[in-house]
Order: structure tokens, then C-alpha cells, then sequence
């Protein structure tokens, strides 16, 4: 099916440069851009491919400023990842329209005690546990596991091989993503005098709140007392690891294969790079940033603080370190010269 300039602008608020009649039926990233495709641009690393691409229509945010002719119609918005974000759930709607999965596929258990509401899916070869709540419009994939006592609210989705342990509260259009384990005992082990270590019971559980999405294969464990809390509108990418006891706060987003250690307590709408490590017992301040790879080992108590490095410490005075840390063979040279060193290399060690 196709659509025109003029449709997509209407429906994104956009204004039109260009021709309103170019139409396109199918997406594209800019630099791969075809004749009848839709593509946006928002990082600036990519305007040049603006003056290259075949891309027939193409979002761009309101404040570009053309270095070159382009022969794509633009759509200019406010926010161009937004508005293709916005696009792209329309056309998922539309592409779905027709084919949402209801009822239960067999075989599948559900437990007499649980209870279900109007319009829940559940597919083959899942498992609803004992007194479990599956609120209404409720997605559940083949294979999922629901333990005793879950409660799911209503139109949450919960894809293939996903597992939800005992107890845990899991809110409302919440989205958990294959291999997600929810619920696990968390990492608790009492040291013993022959050097051997006791396990600690978990008793405590996991709450999830609303709209927050979980990526494949992240893990949260759950509290050694009280909960494990992830707060509304956050946003956990593949491959996370969220200890006993953790807070994360309302909006908050963390990417790839992040590690945070027990009872830490991170603030909202922080944004925490891939591979950050997280020490346990400390506190991330609202609006914080943690560049990819940093270590935090002390909490972060300014809000909207940047850090970067391992330890890491403030953005902008990590990169001045870097850049010291670059200059230091020439500046070793000055020094011999300086001094008139006629003894061991300084800068080849000897």
C-alpha cells in the first residue's frame, strides 16, 4: 500500500518541502534509500547521505539547515526520531490489524486458581501457576512460565521463553522479552568459617510498573526482603542484570549488557550507557549519565551529573585527563630536553 507526502505529513503535523504527491511504500535507513521508500534523519553523522540518497521522502527535524540540494521531499517535524518513531508504530498497527492472538493454545497448563481476563493469549507449551492474575488483553508466548501468585496487568506482553517467578508484580503495558528471567534469587551467600558460603534466602519478590519494557535475556532478581523495584517507564535494553534489591527510577533507560549491583538506588530519567558497572549499597542522582563501559564505585549526588571512565568520574574532566594522559611522551621529551637528562630514557623506559 502506498502513501503519499501529503498523508504522512498530515498525520505527523509535518511541513511539506517538496512534492506532496511523492509516494513510498516501504521504510529505509538514509544511506541505503530507494525510489518509494520513507527514511528520517536525526543524527547529524548522517547529513551528508541527505544529498545522496534515492530515498523519496525523508524526516528531517524543523531546525536543518540544507548545506545542498535534495531531490527527497522533506517532512520537517520538531523531532525527527520522534515522529519516525511515531510513524513506525502506526504502521505496525496497521500491518497487525486483524491478526492479534486470543485464547488459549493447547497444550498449555493454567492452574483451576489462576484467573484470566476477557481477550488474554496464551500459547503452547506455557505455564500459569498457582493463583496467578492475568489482567485483561494479556499476551503470554509460547513457552512462557508464570509462577504461583504473579499478577500481570492488562495488556501486558510477555514474549517466547520468558520467565516469571513466584510473587512477582509485573504492571500494566508492560513488554518482557524472550529469555527475560523475572524473579530469580538474588546473589546472596553468608561467608562460613570453613570457607565455605551459606545461602541466604531471597523472600523477597520483583515489582514492575507500568509501561516499562524488559529486552531478551535481561535478568532481575528478586529482593532479599521487600522488592526489587523498576518504576515506571523504564527502558532495560538485551543482556541486563539487575540485582536484589535495586530501584530504578521512573524513565529511566540503560543499554546492553549493564551490571548494578544489590540495593542500589538509581534515580529517574538517568541514561546509563552499554557495559556499565554499578557497585551495590550506592545512589545515581536524577538525570545522571554514565558513558558506555564507566565503573561507577561511589553513588552520584549532583543531579544531571556526567561520568565517564572507570572509576569513572566527570565527563567533562575525563576528557581533559584523556588528552593529558595522550600529550605525556612528547611532554617526557620537553622535560629531558629541558634538564639536559643525558641518563635512562624517560619515554622508552630505560
Amino acid at each position: 500500500m502506498q502513501f503519499t507526502a501529503g498523508q504522512i505529513a498530515a498525520l505527523l503535523q509535518a511541513r511539506i518541502e517538496g512534492n506532496p504527491e511523492a509516494a513510498i511504500s516501504d521504510i529505509a535507513k538514509i544511506e541505503e534509500g530507494r525510489p518509494g521508500t520513507l527514511s528520517f534523519l536525526a543524527n547529524p553523522k548522517y547529513e551528508p547521505y541527505l544529498y545522496t540518497t534515492g530515498a523519496s521522502i525523508v524526516i528531517v527535524n524543523e531546525s536543518l539547515q540544507l548545506q545542498q540540494p535534495v531531490k527527497a521531499t522533506l517532512l520537517r517535524v520538531p523531532d525527527a526520531y520522534a515522529a519516525f518513531a511515531t510513524l513506525l508504530e502506526k504502521y505496525d498497527e496497521y500491518r497487525s490489524a486483524g491478526n492479534e492472538k486470543e485464547g488459549i493454545e493447547q497444550p498449555s497448563f493454567i492452574d483451576a486458581t489462576a484467573s484470566l481476563g476477557t481477550g488474554v493469549y496464551v500459547g503452547a507449551f506455557a505455564y500459569v501457576g498457582k493463583k496467578a492474575r492475568i489482567g485483561d488483553g494479556v499476551k503470554l508466548f509460547p513457552g512462557v512460565y508464570i509462577g504461583d501468585n504473579v499478577a500481570i496487568g492488562k495488556g501486558s506482553v510477555v514474549h517466547a521463553g520468558a520467565k516469571i517467578y513466584h510473587n512477582c508484580v509485573i504492571g500494566e503495558r508492560a513488554v518482557i522479552h524472550s529469555g527475560s528471567i523475572i524473579g530469580a534469587d538474588g546473589f546472596g551467600f553468608a561467608p562460613q568459617a570453613d570457607g565455605s558460603y551459606k545461602k541466604v534466602p531471597q523472600l523477597g519478590n520483583v515489582v514492575i510498573e507500568n509501561d516499562v519494557e524488559i529486552g531478551a535475556n535481561t535478568t532481575i532478581d528478586r529482593a532479599t526482603m521487600g522488592s526489587t523495584l523498576i518504576r515506571n517507564g523504564v527502558k532495560l535494553d538485551n543482556l541486563v542484570q539487575v540485582a536484589h534489591n535495586v530501584e530504578i527510577g521512573e524513565g529511566t533507560v540503560i543499554a546492553a549488557q549493564t551490571g548494578i549491583s544489590g540495593s542500589t538506588r538509581i534515580g529517574r530519567r538517568c541514561m546509563i550507557g552499554g557495559q556499565v558497572g554499578i557497585v551495590g549499597h550506592i545512589h545515581i542522582a536524577d538525570g545522571s549519565r554514565i558513558n558506555a563501559q564507566s565503573g561507577v564505585s561511589k553513588s552520584i549526588t549532583q543531579p544531571g551529573t556526567a561520568v565517564t571512565g572507570s572509576p569513572a568520574f566527570e565527563y567533562r574532566n575525563a576528557l581533559k585527563s584523556q588528552a593529558i594522559f595522550r600529550n605525556l611522551p612528547e611532554w617526557a621529551r620537553r622535560i629531558q630536553q629541558l634538564e639536559g637528562k643525558s641518563g635512562p630514557d624517560l619515554v622508552k623506559g630505560g
